[in-house]
């Protein structure tokens, strides 16, 4: 048997959380398939498989917080799939230490697993299986086994907290096993009154419990939602905490535990308005995609990061330790927190190259598809603040790193600007930019020259500048 650890997720990561399981006990698993999701520092990543074969055993369940390199699954590897598929034969009315056909051990893991869930009625496992209520009186898979031993510690889980019975729930896992989507589709079905009448009878047939003072917490609660429900009479109630909410708290508070120093500029986005719409149209019709701000202002941090590498770094308590590659982080907005994923090797993409590559991380960011390459290791953050009209914000570092740059949004202002004949005042795009240091690693006069390097950058675009 093979044994799954938890990876390091980042350099400075020490444990991570199990937010869902993707494959459950006696699924076949393909190596590097992604086999269950985890959550550290404000990011759900999925871990693929290092081996190929049958889970066997989930160590941990989720919700569960793991050290790195703690074990959190067993497979049963390939090479062991013929054991394996003799021990996931249905039972039949032979005696239960019986061997199979002779031929069934040719068949792979998949074959097995498929032939499991196809076998005949006459197996008295699969039969119970038409009606979730006669399950509970059907024989048991093995003699003498606890049906509820098949079942994970997270499926048991969710039927405690939906006062729910295996009984009530149809296994569609090997052998009639019960999966957490089987149980996930009787609560709902039970919920919107279109569960099948044996088992909606037994849910109401069961005691219910009297209702709480307050609203119990949903299998996956929002974090800030829109309109809050107050049971009546109830001046308070608890918006639960998810899981991605808790990272954002331990990563913030290990943040603000770091000096914080900030500087702030203006900077004229004449030309940088005026080169975007010069070149959006066609790069739409070209690239399909809209063409950002974003990738401008990372190239000018860039330039930046090169001449200031001081700030392309991250604290250690020896001192500050200076990266030679460039990650970006990228701050993106989902809905129940905010993730950063990275972009890597910023310095060799071209504008071009940088949209698409935000774009991408961005949207598989918020439809919860981040890979494990796509997070930890970068070593600057940016935060397209200006996103959501904001014209001023005090930005946190992402630590390790000791430098985070917010862009604000582009505003019409009127400023004075020198002229031969005097000075004069004009309407011009002017965006802030706001840069957050670590004031153990550099200080304000470094910090304000590296700022101001970004600044002069965006303000000499011109029509020379490429886009790819």
């Amino acid at each position: 048997m093979a044994k799954v650890t938890m990876p390091q997720l980042g350099e400075s990561v020490a444990e991570g959380t199990i937010g869902k399981w993707l494959k459950q006990p006696g699924d076949h698993v393909a190596k590097y398939e992604p086999l269950v999701e985890v959550i550290t520092d404000k990011v759900n990543a999925e871990v693929p498989s290092p081996f190929e074969g049958i889970l066997r055993e989930i160590l941990a369940e989720e919700g569960a917080t793991v050290p790195n390199n703690a074990d959190i699954a067993i497979i049963e590897t390939a090479e062991e799939g013929a054991a394996a598929a003799a021990t996931e034969k249905p039972v039949t009315s032979a005696p239960p230490a019986s061997a199979g056909p002779a031929g069934s051990d040719e068949r792979g893991p998949r074959e097995t697993a498929a032939a499991v869930s196809a076998a005949p009625s006459a197996a008295p496992a699969a039969g119970a299986a038409s009606n979730p209520v006669e399950a509970a009186q059907a024989p048991a898979p093995a003699a003498g086994a606890d049906p509820d031993a098949r079942m994970t510690p997270a499926v048991r889980r969710i039927l405690r907290e939906h006062d729910l019975s295996a009984a009530q729930i149809v296994g569609t896992g090997g052998g009639g096993r019960i999966t957490r989507e089987d149980v996930l589709k009787v609560v709902e079905a039970i919920r919107t009154g279109e569960a099948p009448p044996a088992a909606a009878a037994a849910a109401t047939a069961r005691p219910q419990p009297a209702a709480p003072s307050s609203a119990p917490a949903p299998a996956t609660a929002p974090a800030a939602p829109s309109r809050i429900e107050f049971p009546d009479g109830a001046d308070e109630v608890l918006i639960p905490m998810t899981r991605m909410r808790k990272g954002i708290a331990a990563q913030m508070t290990r943040a603000l535990a770091v000096p914080h120093a900030y500087v702030h500029m203006e900077a004229d986005a004449t030309a940088l308005v005026k080169a975007r719409e010069r070149a959006k149209r066609d790069y739409q019709a070209r690239e399909g995609i809209s063409l950002s701000y974003v990738p401008f202002v990372i190239k000018a941090a860039v330039d930046a990061l090169r001449r200031y590498p001081t700030f392309n770094a991250f604290w250690t308590d020896e001192g500050v330790l200076a990266k030679r590659r460039i990650h970006m982080g990228v701050a993106v907005a989902v809905d129940d927190g905010l993730l950063v994923p990275v972009v890597r090797d910023v310095d060799q993409l071209s504008i071009s190259g940088l949209n698409r590559a935000i774009a991408d991380v961005a949207a598989r960011a918020r439809a919860g598809k981040l890979k494990l390459d796509d997070y930890g290791g970068s070593t600057f953050t940016i935060d397209n603040t200006g996103w959501f009209g904001s014209n001023l914000t005090m930005p946190i570092i992402n630590v390790p790193e000791v430098a985070i740059l917010t862009m604000e949004a582009i505003t019409k202002r009127a400023v004075v600007l020198e002229t031969p004949d005097g000075d004069v005042i004009a309407i011009r795009p002017v965006m802030n930019m706001v840069l957050a240091i670590d004031h153990r690693a550099n200080d304000g006069a470094q910090a304000a020259a590296f700022l101001r390097t970004i600044k002069t950058w965006l303000e000499a675009i011109g029509p020379e500048t490429p886009v790819y």
